[in-house]
């Protein structure tokens, strides 16, 4: 695994942007740590980073190379998880990117529901909207996204996609809770709003529909935390619109969806970076997600 150190190396001098800083984090000395890029410098017939007075980049090369580190890396980590399932202990690491409205009881559960069959794998989860969540299967950050509303994008690979229709959400006291059914778009417009900001995909959705009827959308409180909107329609009177998934079980809290001729349903996906193998793990995990998308989708 000797070459895998050096690949460690060069993305972690990449990352830091110096070979001093880069050094220090993998506790070896400067001088060792530049004779290593030499070296390999030499083996590859090119420089793969420019030398400039603030530190050092990757080049052009450097970035080829690069992009092979991150599909090495991720190819190792499939293979150690398939010579694990191979002995009948199912071990690895999962890293899922995904939306707020996901992480209140979608993903908690499913990991939960996972560990217990496989304790020994592992787990990141990144919040991230849909813009950043593609990013991050792109850059190898995550192995899967989970997300509403995603950009049109080649990397993408989908392996669900479902809809999922906007929700008025409001107290259970409230003058909107009353009535049954679904709630016109007009009808909310006349309470104070507690909306998703801009770098939410749900913020996007409901002006793209309010603009093309010519409304200015006004809201009370905006936040880029779906579980602060949650947590203020608790305590005052304002109402909020999100997805059914990011709504918790809560018998003070109740919900109604919006009139599907004033909104259509929010798409949803979950995918992976197009082109790469999935772990053992992560591909398990992802066909546990699809199972439960499937089974509320129907």
């Amino acid at each position: 695994m000797k070459h895998l150190r050096t690949l460690a190396y060069v993305t972690e001098i990449a990352r830091a942007g110096s070979i001093r800083r880069a050094a220090e984090r993998l506790s070896i000395t400067p001088s060792a740590l530049t004779r290593q890029i030499q070296d390999l410098e030499y083996e590859l017939g090119t420089p793969i980073f420019e030398r400039l007075a603030q530190g050092m980049r990757l080049n052009a090369a450097g970035e080829l190379f690069a992009r092979h580190i991150r599909d090495q890396m991720a190819d190792l980590d499939r293979v150690r998880s398939q010579i694990a399932d191979l002995s009948g202990v199912r071990r690895g690491h999962v890293a899922l990117a995904c939306s707020q409205a996901f992480v209140t009881q979608v993903v908690p559960e499913e990991v939960e529901t996972y560990r217990a069959r496989f304790p020994l794998v592992g787990f990141t989860v990144q919040v991230r909207d849909h813009a950043q969540a593609v990013t991050a299967l792109a850059t190898f950050e995550a192995d899967l996204a989970l997300i509403l509303q995603p950009p049109p994008s080649a990397d993408l690979h989908p392996l669900y996609s479902g809809h999922q229709t906007l929700r008025v959400l409001m107290r259970s006291d409230h003058a909107l809770a009353a009535e049954p059914g679904p709630v016109r778009l007009r009808d909310c417009l006349g309470h104070a709003l507690a909306l998703p900001d801009r770098s939410l995909a749900i913020r996007h959705h409901i002006e793209q529909a309010l603009a093309r009827r010519g409304v200015a959308l006004q809201p009370t409180v905006e936040s880029g935390s779906l579980e602060f909107l949650r947590n203020l329609t608790l305590r005052e009177g304002v109402i909020s619109l999100q997805v059914p998934s990011g709504i918790p079980q809560d018998p003070r809290l109740h919900s109604r969806p919006i009139d599907g001729r004033d909104l259509t349903p929010m798409v949803l996906v979950l995918a992976q970076l197009r082109g790469r193998s999935l772990s053992v793990a992560a591909a398990k995990f992802a066909d546990q997600l699809v199972a439960r998308l499937n089974r509320e989708g129907s």
